[in-house]
């Protein structure tokens, strides 16, 4: 692996376990990890910037009950380079969703975002 892609593979593996962990910590915490330039693409919509973005996940965490926080579940992760993915669920309320994640400079600068319902 070249040093380039070591370095940027690192920066990535950091961002993601913030990312990770940052819904434990409240939307400040998760915020820190976009800029003014992020996007965050999903089924839905498209949303772009700070306060867009802080509204996608306010709603978010405003809709996730105990319930959900007890039945999330990590599955796959992977890094490669400036990209990382994951799956999780939360079922019976998500059974599976994915996420994908550009991460440049320390922060997310685009994420997919896919939850699949049964």
């Amino acid at each position: 692996m070249s040093t380039e892609k070591a370095v940027a593979e690192d920066a990535t593996l950091r961002v993601f376990a913030h990312h990770l962990g940052a819904f434990s910590e409240g939307i400040e915490a998760i915020l820190s990890d976009y800029t003014e330039q992020s996007v965050l693409l999903t089924p839905d919509a498209t949303y772009r910037g700070l306060q867009p973005i802080r509204d996608f996940f306010q709603a978010f965490l405003d809709g996730a009950t105990q319930e959900f926080w007890d039945a999330f579940r990590v599955g796959a992760q992977a890094v490669e380079g400036d990209i990382a993915y994951l799956t999780w669920s939360a079922d019976p309320f998500v059974p599976m969703a994915t996420d994908t994640l550009l991460v440049r400079d320390g922060k997310i600068l685009v994420q997919t975002f896919t939850p699949f319902q049964r």
